[in-house]
């Protein structure tokens, strides 16, 4: 598999951690990542913000795992938080998380299903 950063001259430069665009080749499979949750397997759900974070990212890697893959393979995620107040930190852990892997991204500042999640992620792989 292939993947190249696509970024078109007329458009802005990405500073924190994206890429515009991804074009991805000789995959031969895609992994459709639902809405991982800040929920552990045993349901406790962490009280602050950055603990959220990084339990949601290691559900999104446990069901990249599940199906062969790793954040490598990781090519788009959707992010939903509860609060604009959470952007800073979501930033910090998703750039420690994927550390020089620029996915294409996108935030989304909306209601969670449960009042308890202070965020939500999605995921698109190919491998």
């Amino acid at each position: 598999m292939h993947i190249r950063r696509v970024n078109a001259e007329t458009a802005l430069v990405p500073t924190t951690g994206y890429s515009q665009a991804l074009e991805v080749s000789g995959h031969t499979r895609m992994l459709f990542v639902s809405g991982q949750i800040p929920v552990a397997a045993d349901g406790s759900v962490p009280q602050d913000f950055e603990a959220q974070c990084r339990l949601a990212w290691s559900n999104v890697e446990a069901q990249l795992r599940a199906a062969g893959m790793t954040l490598d393979n990781l090519v788009m995620h959707r992010t939903y938080l509860a609060d604009r107040k959470y952007t800073t930190i979501n930033r910090a852990v998703r750039n420690e998380v994927l550390g020089d892997r620029k996915t294409a991204l996108t935030v989304v500042i909306a209601g969670i299903f449960d009042e308890a999640w202070l965020l939500e992620i999605e995921a698109v792989a190919a491998g």
